[in-house]
């Protein structure tokens, strides 16, 4: 029951820093995303014992922390650093698309279709 409970709370919390970046801040909401991108691309590349600080905040806050944005960042700079271990320089390029294609793409094919449920304007 704890998980479901540190799930929504740290994911309310992160949800509630980018809302107070947009209202407090006078962030755009692309300016948002790009920061919380960057900090869980950030908190990816911080390692203690082998083990990078977002994968602990993971292992403590489960989907809290890989359904927001910062899961993102984190998937990019994780899938780089494995391929580059296993393959190299090309790796990096190859990392970064293999963990998170399926995001890309869901995220293009559902904006798609909503572009046609929606039907835009201009």
């Amino acid at each position: 029951m704890m998980d479901f409970v540190w799930a929504v709370l740290v994911g309310g919390a992160i949800c509630v820093i980018g809302q107070l970046m947009m209202d407090v801040g006078k962030l755009t909401p692309a300016h948002t995303m790009t920061i919380l991108v960057i900090a869980g691309a950030v908190l990816d590349g911080i390692s203690f014992g082998g083990v990078s600080l977002y994968d602990r905040f993971i292992d403590f806050a489960g989907a809290g922390a890989t359904v927001p944005i910062t899961s993102f960042g984190n998937a990019l700079v994780h899938g780089a650093t494995k391929e580059l271990q296993d393959n190299g320089w090309i790796g990096i390029l190859t990392g970064i698309f293999e963990l998170t294609s399926a995001g890309i793409t869901a995220a293009i094919v559902f904006s798609f279709l909503a572009a046609l449920v929606a039907r835009p304007r201009g």
